[in-house]
């Protein structure tokens, strides 16, 4: 493998899902553009309206918040763009292929199963709802209507976690031996929700988009501290064990006075360094590591001396093309739908971001015991 490859992204174009990637054809506009409504005015939901109209594949027809003023605030008074405060009158307006939901996660489970038992294909925000059991049971509703579930991942749709993917699930690096995500800022301390719940999911949903197949999460063992007397916990250590016997460690930390963003994914072959701070190389391919003789190659020389060494290599920094991750993930929407298929981030990735939360909540309960992922609400293991 020359340094080339590496750069330019030609070593392994494994399959990552469906995304263009950079000098791909776009993909062509639909006859029809899909109508959508977007649910929600608050912080996220005018993102999720400036990349709807900016998506050739879709066509936005409502802004819908229970604050009307505010929706066509956001829309501006030129805006062709429908704004309501009622919700059933999007669900019942035949032009509205698909709905988009940005509200608080605590009324998710009500708005995306209405969209859903009106024939309604939703993209919702992370977390999917406050509950696995609700999770799973919208899932196998949509999948039961052939409706598309998606959920709004949006870093799994960023260039660098797409390439991460490719390597991974390519084998470049090899066997995965531990990630590591550092994601600490001084951040708003939530009213609803520990810093777990606010800042893992995002770690936690790109764990599971790069994770190649057959490793899978099987136990969560969880610390947290609240040294301001919030009433929830404002410091997090969240260390979940794979199936192949690795480690995957998340720190999330609403304390810190300098915003740190790194996740270190290790392999028997190379070992991945992605800083999102550093624009410049935001991603780094090193060739160094620890390599250790196989049993079958021992020699009584080899006994003698030490079974461990250390592999020193280069280090690459592949090419990467800076694109809007929203604007992805609208077009992954917008095809699976018009294609009929499950999108990288369905429901059901939602569903397993929302079992990894419900045991780190439930082994911070406790001590911070390992529960196995999916246990029920009191098993826990030592």
């Amino acid at each position: 493998m020359t340094s080339k490859q590496w750069a330019d992204g030609t070593a392994n174009q494994a399959p990552g899902g469906h995304l263009p990637t950079p000098g791909e054809v776009p993909r062509p506009v639909p006859e029809r553009p899909v109508g959508i409504a977007v649910v929600g005015a608050g912080y996220w939901g005018p993102k999720l309206v400036r990349n709807a109209q900016h998506t050739p594949a879709l066509r936005l027809h409502w802004l819908c918040d229970l604050d009307e003023a505010k929706a066509r605030t956001v829309l501006g008074e030129y805006s062709t763009v429908g704004a309501t405060g009622r919700y059933e009158r999007v669900l019942a307006d035949e032009r509205v292929d698909a709905v988009a939901v940005a509200t608080p996660a605590g009324s998710h489970y009500p708005l995306v199963l209405a969209a859903l038992e009106a024939g309604k294909h939703v993209l919702v925000e992370k977390p999917i709802t406050t509950s696995a059991a609700q999770a799973v049971e919208l899932v196998e509703l949509a999948e039961a209507a052939g409706l598309v579930l998606m959920c709004d991942h949006t870093f799994c749709y960023t260039p660098v976690v797409r390439r991460i993917r490719e390597l991974v699930h390519g084998g470049e690096i090899g066997d995965v031996q531990f990630f590591d995500s550092v994601r600490i800022n001084l951040g708003l301390v939530q009213p609803d929700v520990d810093v777990l719940w606010d800042l893992a999911p995002h770690d936690l949903s790109i764990l599971d988009f790069v994770l190649p197949p057959g490793v899978v999460p099987v136990g969560v063992s969880a610390q947290g501290a609240d040294p301001i007397g919030a009433g929830r916990a404002c410091v997090a250590y969240l260390t979940v064990r794979l199936s192949n016997g690795a480690l995957a460690h998340c720190h999330v930390n609403w304390l810190s006075p300098t915003k740190v963003r790194t996740t270190l994914i290790g392999g028997s072959r190379r070992t991945l360094v992605w800083d999102d701070l550093n624009p410049q190389a935001r991603l780094a391919v090193h060739d160094r590591g620890v390599d250790l003789t196989p049993p079958d190659q021992l020699t009584e020389a080899i006994r003698r001396r030490a079974l461990i060494s250390y592999r020193v290599g280069e280090m690459v920094a592949p090419a990467l093309v800076e694109q809007e991750a929203l604007r992805n993930v609208m077009a992954e929407f917008a095809a699976a739908v018009v294609e009929g298929r499950a999108p990288l981030t369905d429901g059901r990735a939602g569903v397993r971001v929302l079992e990894l939360l419900e045991a780190a909540s439930l082994s911070l309960e406790l001590g911070g015991v390992t529960v196995p992922v999916g246990a029920g609400e009191r098993e826990a293991v030592r």
